[in-house]
């Protein structure tokens, strides 16, 4: 089974490791995770330094296929999210 971490999970290593109670180290992910993703709504690039960036970048339009039906379908641009490992991230995962 896959070990996963939650935002809870990081709120209370943030409160086992410094001065802030869970109230406020909950409120401090929620935060951050909110200025993530308001950056990105603007499609600025964020980088952290160590951890990785992420950016939006354009999808174009495409085709794709139907199985059940055999037949093609046409798939809409768009834009996603990407994100590029840090050199530090990518040594932990090497590592492992």
């Amino acid at each position: 089974m896959e070990k996963r971490m939650i935002k809870n999970d990081i709120a209370l290593a943030i409160e086992k490791n410094s001065a802030f109670n869970g109230a406020k180290s909950l409120t401090l992910v929620e935060k951050i995770l909110e200025e993530l993703k308001s950056a990105l709504a603007r499609e600025e690039k964020i980088e952290i330094r160590g951890f990785g960036s992420f950016r939006i970048v354009s999808k174009k339009t495409g085709f794709g296929r139907d199985i059940r039906r055999q037949r093609q379908i046409k798939i809409a641009e768009g834009k996603r999210i990407k994100f590029r490992c840090g050199q530090e991230l990518k040594h932990v995962s090497d590592a492992s």
